[in-house]
């Protein structure tokens, strides 16, 4: 059924060139942008075409939130992220856009952040002096003597993250800042992650390189945007920025269903024509933009997708996340943003103090609330753990590093976010490539974007250049490829990609190697 009237906007064409040049046009004479996912790509398409005068439809699978894994969530007047969002971006066209969707309620924030590890806590970037003070002479000779080590005999079949890194810091430094970590994110062991996440992610970077910074001031233009010191954040946190946005898109006449999963989307010779929603509802339309996993948006198509493309689908994986946040009956804890745990004894990986972001996201100032942030696999005994167990673990834990005592937490509540990362395994590319192709030559007016929409690790600033690209075909006609946006791009004036290079990876597993075959 259609739940929903649309606007008689007269005979349009719908159209797109497939990649042979062909051009297929149907006739269309009432248009409705239906969007899957109310989350940063979601909205930002909604907003686009809200300028654009076009009728929207948003549906969103969450009860009560929007922004998807940029959302604020609420709890007695306390208000915390699912991981922090700094808004700082490469494209000035994004940051325009974010100073319109918030004209009035970005502050500044300081960035501080640390590394605890061995019950001590390690400034982040390296402060020469400190890390020496907090490891001691002994150990820190012991790192050089390693560093020298690797670089003299290094290893000869560079494969893995571990060899990656150890060839190029040592394995004494590898085993107290990298290994840990990383496997508490990913899930995966450092021997079988591909050495390409390295490469990319701590690119340029070295021991010798890492003492210059710590020594000498780096130039200004020499800045990393993930060492910025200062960045933009809206006072109320990320998910005051998409409510404002949201209620933009309201108020220009378009619409918002909350509670609403796709779990249908039906389509005939290459067009969607409506998506079904598991509560028995349907809505149709005549442009769909999908941010739901590429994965289920294949696995619910009706009739199916071939085989081979279903195959694909379901080959691709996903690393879920659970935030605790508890709230501390004390003022100050500690003064930064957010903490990365290297700590091998607990299983929390990174501490955010929403304080520090801004004052105003906690409710009592006598009062602090942290965010324990815990990455996990659904079904595992994090995920599958109740909410007051959560809890009391993250207390204990947070006891244990000795930031606060577990006595002092008076109240605390847990957030589950599922498929927040995606991840690049051995064959992720290839499924996706398959997938890729197949909607590219098939679909006339179905339009991906978003990280899950992508399976690209995208930050909230590339899920929004996606889907401004997505708009732009949707709406021109035009032929730009959202698949290649990422975190290392840069992008023109009006949105198009300047030049391609290397996407941001997220570690993938090691493929196992031919009897017989050599690395390369």
């Amino acid at each position: 059924m259609e739940a929903h009237p649309r606007t008689q906007t007269g005979p349009r064409t719908l159209g797109k060139s497939s990649r042979d040049s062909r051009r297929v046009e149907i006739q269309i004479f009432m248009e409705r942008h239906v969007i899957i996912g109310a989350g940063p790509a979601g909205l930002t398409a909604a907003w686009e075409l809200s300028k654009l005068e076009r009728d929207v439809l948003l549906l969103e699978s969450d009860p009560v939130y929007v922004g998807g894994i940029a959302r604020t969530v609420e709890y007695k007047g306390h208000r915390f992220d699912m991981g922090g969002h700094r808004f700082y971006s490469k494209s000035e066209q994004i940051n325009r856009i974010w100073r319109e969707m918030l004209p009035n309620d970005f502050i500044q924030v300081s960035r501080l952040s640390r590394i605890y590890y061995g019950r001590k806590f390690f400034p982040y970037p390296i402060e020469l002096k400190a890390t020496i003070g907090n490891l001691g002479l002994r150990t820190s000779f012991l790192i050089g003597l390693s560093y020298l080590w690797a670089r003299a005999f290094p290893r000869k079949h560079e494969t893995s993250f571990e060899d990656w890194i150890v060839n190029r810091f040592g394995h004494r430094l590898y085993s107290t800042f990298f290994k840990t970590y990383t496997e508490k994110v990913w899930g995966i062991p450092c021997t079988e992650i591909s050495k390409d996440w390295a490469a990319q992610r701590i690119r340029g970077l070295s021991l010798i390189q890492a003492v210059k910074h710590a020594l000498f001031s780096p130039k200004a233009n020499s800045q990393i945007k993930t060492l910025i010191k200062t960045f933009s954040y809206p006072r109320l946190g990320p998910g005051q920025l998409w409510e404002s946005v949201r209620d933009q898109i309201l108020d220009a006449g378009n619409e918002l269903e909350l509670g609403k999963t796709v779990i249908k989307l039906n389509h005939h010779d290459g067009v969607m024509t409506s998506v079904e929603t598991e509560d028995g509802c349907e809505y149709d339309g005549s442009h769909f933009y999908s941010t739901m996993t590429i994965r289920d948006f294949i696995l619910s198509l009706s009739p199916e997708a071939p085989r081979l493309v279903c195959d694909a689908a379901e080959s691709l994986k996903y690393r879920d996340f659970l935030t605790v946040a508890l709230v501390i009956d004390r003022p100050e804890l500690f003064p930064d943003n957010w903490i990365y745990i290297h700590d091998p004894g607990v299983h929390v990986g990174r501490i955010q103090n929403y304080k520090n972001w801004s004052r105003d996201m906690v409710a009592d100032p006598s009062q602090t609330c942290l965010g324990m942030e815990y990455f996990c696999n659904q079904g595992d005994s994090l995920w599958e753990m109740n909410d007051q167990g959560l809890i009391r673990l993250a207390a204990r834990e947070l006891d244990e590093i000795g930031i606060a005592r577990g006595s002092d937490v008076i109240d605390g509540c847990v957030v589950r976010v599922p498929n927040a990362y995606p991840v690049y395994d051995g064959d992720y590319r290839k499924h996706r490539e398959t997938i890729k192709n197949w909607l590219n030559s098939y679909f006339l007016n179905v339009y991906p974007a978003g990280r899950a929409g992508l399976h690209t690790y995208n930050n909230q600033d590339h899920s929004m250049m996606a889907a401004i690209l997505s708009v732009r075909n949707a709406t021109e006609q035009a032929i730009l490829d959202v698949w290649n946006v990422n975190t290392d791009e840069e992008y023109g004036e009006e949105g198009q990609a300047q030049t391609p290079i290397e996407e941001r990876l997220v570690p993938r597993r090691i493929s196992p190697e031919p009897v017989g075959s050599h690395s390369s």
